[in-house]
């Protein structure tokens, strides 16, 4: 039991020291699925078109991501409907 203990420990500590991962896990458009009385939310689209054709026929709505925050270095602006 003190060995599991042990490596579980090490295991927990060597994963805090690995680096961050640089992947980008937020996306400017939101999903709301269902009739807005609960249900699922995705925010893993980049534009707004996709995120449309993903609710489409199942049910739900689009918004933008308030989290969103862009990779730095220069990019363009994405337009939507607001």
């Amino acid at each position: 039991m003190k060995t599991l203990l042990l490596g579980l420990g090490l295991a927990t500590a060597l994963s805090a020291l690995a680096p961050a991962a640089q992947a980008q896990t937020n996306y400017p458009w939101c999903a709301h699925y269902g009739n807005g009385t609960g249900g699922a939310m995705n925010c893993g689209f980049t534009t707004f078109e996709q995120c449309l054709e993903t609710v489409h026929g199942i049910g739900g709505f689009c918004e933008r991501n308030d989290w969103y925050q862009p990779p730095p270095g220069p990019h363009r602006r994405q337009r939507g409907p607001y």
